[in-house]
């Protein structure tokens, strides 16, 4: 009995480092606010899978490591971080940006049928810029064919409380104070190749029109509402 003590004692011991060194890691993955096949056929399972718990989860690691080298990191938010990214080396800026771009990825898609509606004041913004919802999802496309190579496209409301369109590459977003066009994202789409590859291999095209059909337009409504406060 005394044997079966100290060993469990021990096992504990060891264990507590890293339990303390996890809870010590400021940032840590979002689940999902649903399972890895609910956007089927749109995204399959394990292009969710591998997206969320391999893509994500290194960049939250990669920022996790980075709070080594800036400890202040580990009192900010995401948003503040970004808001003097040029502050930081790239290790922080890809991170960050890669953290706070999925993070809002999964949470303005829903499963199909689930996504709801555009609010009223939302739906006034859109016929206002774009016409209609369909002119949207034109100037949306016609906006991600402009990006070469990787990165996202995003409709964000400006500081004039407007809508507008714009890309970034890599990691980038509009919250950045590189930011070519700034403001607060509503929307974004993940157009890197491990996003859609799986299911679309090469037809970006297809994976962006497919992808409206998941839009959770309830989040992107929120979202609308809250930056138009400011």
């Amino acid at each position: 009995m005394r044997r079966l003590s100290l060993l469990v004692a021990t096992l504990v011991s060891l264990a507590l480092p890293a339990a303390a060194n996890e809870a010590a890691k400021p940032f840590g993955l979002p689940p999902l606010p649903y399972a890895y096949e609910a956007l089927e056929p749109v995204i399959g399972a394990e292009t969710m899978r591998l997206h969320h718990t391999r893509h994500h989860q290194a960049q939250v690691d990669g920022l996790n490591a980075q709070v080594a080298h800036f400890p202040e990191l580990a009192a900010m938010s995401v948003e503040q971080i970004l808001a003097k990214i040029s502050s930081y080396p790239a290790a922080v800026r890809g991170n960050a940006g890669g953290h706070f771009n999925h993070s809002l990825y999964w949470q303005v898609m829903a499963p199909k049928g689930k996504g709801g509606a555009p609010s009223e004041a939302l739906s006034q913004a859109i016929v206002k810029t774009y016409g209609s919802m369909d002119g949207l999802r034109d100037a949306f496309a016609k906006e991600s064919s402009t990006l070469f190579g990787s990165g996202w496209v995003w409709l964000i409301v400006t500081n004039e409380a407007a809508l507008a369109l714009t890309t970034t590459p890599n990691q980038d977003n509009p919250l950045m104070d590189v930011a070519a066009k700034r403001g607060a994202p509503i929307l974004g789409n993940d157009l890197w190749e491990h996003a859609y590859y799986l299911g679309y291999q090469n037809r970006r095209a297809d994976y962006i029109k497919a992808w409206w059909e998941l839009v959770n337009w309830q989040e992107v409504s929120r979202r609308f509402e809250a930056a138009t406060k400011k």
